[in-house]
């Protein structure tokens, strides 16, 4: 199964935010998608992406209002990206080694939506579980 599978099921869609969002900014955009990263977008080009995790960072490090940090001061600039032709078992590897939740999928050098380590999960245990299907249909007939 390959990314751009995931993305057909799941959808293209991208949550993003500028570099000048506040991080308050940040967690409501956040809580109102209801995802874990946002990807941080200058003039329509990806320039980084912000996580949960890097606001719990900020929070830790700098113990200042979050009204006073923008995107741009906590983002992860040039994020690891990966292909829709990428299999998701070496996408998954990727993600695990670089210890990384969210990839941003490119097709054709153009941003083509976002995965999770969750979609990731959930696609290896849907193609499982019909592989198991089909095959406890063949032994039975």
């Amino acid at each position: 199964m390959l990314l751009r599978d995931i993305l057909v099921e799941k959808g293209r869609q991208i949550h993003s935010c500028t570099p000048d969002h506040t991080l308050t900014e940040v967690i409501d955009l956040l809580v109102k998608h209801n995802c874990g990263s946002l990807l941080v977008c200058d003039r329509d080009q990806m320039i980084g992406i912000v996580t949960e995790r890097d606001i719990l960072r900020a929070v830790a490090e700098t113990r200042c209002s979050l009204d006073e940090l923008h995107a741009r001061d906590r983002m992860t600039p040039n994020p690891v990206t990966a292909d829709a032709m990428d299999d998701i078992g070496n996408a998954m590897g990727e993600m695990t080694s670089r210890r990384i939740r969210h990839l941003p999928v490119m097709d054709g050098g153009e941003l083509a939506g976002i995965i999770s380590i969750g979609d990731l999960v959930k696609a290896q245990h849907d193609e499982l579980s019909r592989e198991n299907h089909y095959l406890k249909n063949y032994i039975q007939s």
